[in-house]
């Protein structure tokens, strides 16, 4: 079995409603935590980033859920590699809600404070969401 690591970024539509949030999060944890995928869920305003890391068939069949899904639009694929090792081995799912604490580490990854994920590259993106896990474990 090989790992793989995918993320993504995407644009909430006008059928995310405040409730979709939790409702993401449930079902995503539960299914994730079925299929042994590992990662983690940024949003902020209507902006999502996504890192799921897990075998190659799962986050296949999972990503192309996640295309399917009209809550969110827009969606563009950052980085889709073969890893050796799991960063996120502890969370199905965890979620880091963006707020003024992180805007320091959005700008240490971006042109600005304002999260903006389309601005980041792969690279960018990865560490940001590593450093959010590392600093935000209490989410």
């Amino acid at each position: 079995m090989f790992l793989t690591r995918l993320i993504y970024v995407s644009t909430a539509t006008e059928k995310f409603a405040s409730s979709s949030l939790e409702d993401i999060l449930q079902v995503g944890r539960l299914n994730n935590t079925k299929n042994g995928i590992t990662g983690m869920l940024c949003f902020k305003e209507k902006y999502f980033i996504q890192c799921l890391e897990g075998s190659r068939k799962a986050i296949n069949h999972t990503y192309n859920k996640i295309l399917k899904d009209e809550r969110h639009t827009n969606v563009v694929l950052l980085e889709y590699s073969q890893i050796n090792v799991r960063e996120f081995n502890d969370w199905c799912m965890g979620y880091i809600p963006t707020s003024h604490f992180t805007e320091p580490l959005i700008l240490k990854y971006s042109k600005s404070a304002v999260f903006r994920p389309y601005d980041m590259s792969r690279a960018s993106a990865y560490m940001l969401l590593l450093e959010f896990k590392k600093n935000y474990t209490s989410f």
